[in-house]
């Protein structure tokens, strides 16, 4: 597989930052049948937007998302991650990735520390009810009600979308970073939620309670 290259210039681009991007909802505009010109204002839904490329991870402590295998997911490919607050109280959270391998699953979980040069300097993945026993491998745990799963499988491009959706909030500051895995997330006792080796990892300042 052909390699990317990380260029002087992307360097510059990955120190700089991601494009990290909080957007308010607009305001909802209403008209009633035969009133002239009601409108109905609706509360904005706050969102917070990542958009960037994986880095080496030796670069970990400037650039906004690392890989630990350039084989798997490549230095240059891209990664979206959206962060949106309900109305309801509950919270969405969408994925997007181009240029990683084509035709491949990934699994992907909302994780409590910022990335690292290392893999495990994410720490383990959020959970709504923590687990008191860690690693949380317990299914009443570690499952996609109590944790935000993104898992993937790319197209023939490379590319993939993942939403997930919680009826909760994430702490405030207590979820850092969205990592991706070698495997699908596997759901049964003693292994629930583990989903191989980390390949790469995205800081995402998830708002929460915030």
């Amino acid at each position: 597989m052909a390699r990317h290259k990380l260029t002087l210039k992307n360097k510059r681009l990955i120190a700089a930052g991601a494009a990290v991007a909080a957007v308010a909802g607009g305001l909802g505009v209403a008209a009633n049948a035969g009133a002239s010109e009601t409108v109905a204002e609706k509360v904005p839904v706050p969102k917070l937007v990542v958009k960037t490329v994986f880095a080496p991870a030796a670069t970990a402590d400037v650039a906004p998302a690392v890989t630990y295998d350039a084989e798997l997911v490549p230095v240059a490919g891209r990664v979206q991650v959206k962060e949106e607050l309900r109305r309801d109280g509950g919270t969405r959270v969408e994925l997007r990735l181009r240029d990683l391998v084509a035709n491949r699953a990934y699994g992907a979980h909302v994780h409590t520390k910022p990335c690292g040069k290392l893999p495990a300097d994410a720490g383990p993945h959020y959970q709504d009810e923590a687990d008191p026993k860690q690693p949380s491998v317990d299914p009443a745990y570690a499952n996609p009600e109590n944790e935000v799963w993104l898992d993937v499988r790319t197209n023939e491009d490379g590319s993939a979308r993942s939403v997930a959706v919680v009826d909760w909030r994430f702490r405030e500051g207590g979820a850092r970073s969205v990592v991706l895995h070698e495997a699908a997330t596997s759901t049964h006792e003693g292994h629930a939620g583990t989903a191989g080796a980390r390949l790469a990892c995205v800081n995402v300042p998830f708002r929460g309670q915030a």
